[in-house]
């Protein structure tokens, strides 16, 4: 498995926002992605019958959050000539029943579970208390942030071929 060998179904290159994902024929859950011009593995732990090739489809969710989140954050340290010298973003997901979460569980149905991702973050540099406040409120409105607490609308069909 350490000669990955990207499959002739995966396209050379895909625009930006769009990606492909292909059955690697290597274990039950390999997954090959092609993300513009980038290329990944996808699979799942080895305790749930995949080969750990690559990060699980939530690790891919949080990292897209947690680098959003830098990104965001540097973006606007820079605009603003903040005297931030680095940004670490750590994530967890898990399941949480809704009734553990106060403000959930006036929606949500009994027993219901539903997602919890914790981020953390680490702000370095000679930032003022006022500084450090702006910056988490810059991190709430990263783009990927909103569109994971917004309402989304996912289309599904089948296709003949790419």
């Amino acid at each position: 498995m350490n000669d990955i060998i990207v499959s002739a179904a995966l396209p050379a290159s895909l625009p930006h926002n769009e990606v492909q994902v292909v059955e690697a024929g290597e274990g039950n859950y390999v997954r090959q992605l092609r993300m513009g011009s980038h290329f990944a593995l996808a699979d799942e732990p080895l305790d749930v019958g995949g080969q750990d090739a690559g990060p699980n489809p939530y690790e891919y969710l949080l990292a897209a959050l947690g680098s959003c989140t830098s990104i965001t954050l540097r973006m606007y340290a820079d605009l603003k000539k903040l005297p931030l010298t680095r940004v670490t973003v750590q994530l967890k997901h898990r399941k949480i029943h809704a009734r553990d979460c106060a403000e959930c569980a006036a929606q949500a149905a009994p027993n219901a579970k539903i997602d919890e991702i914790e981020r953390h973050i680490l702000l370095e540099g000679p930032l003022s208390d006022e500084q450090r406040q702006r910056l988490l409120e810059i991190a709430n409105r990263c783009p990927v942030h909103q569109t994971l607490m917004s309402d989304i609308r996912i289309t599904t069909a089948l296709v003949a071929e790419f």
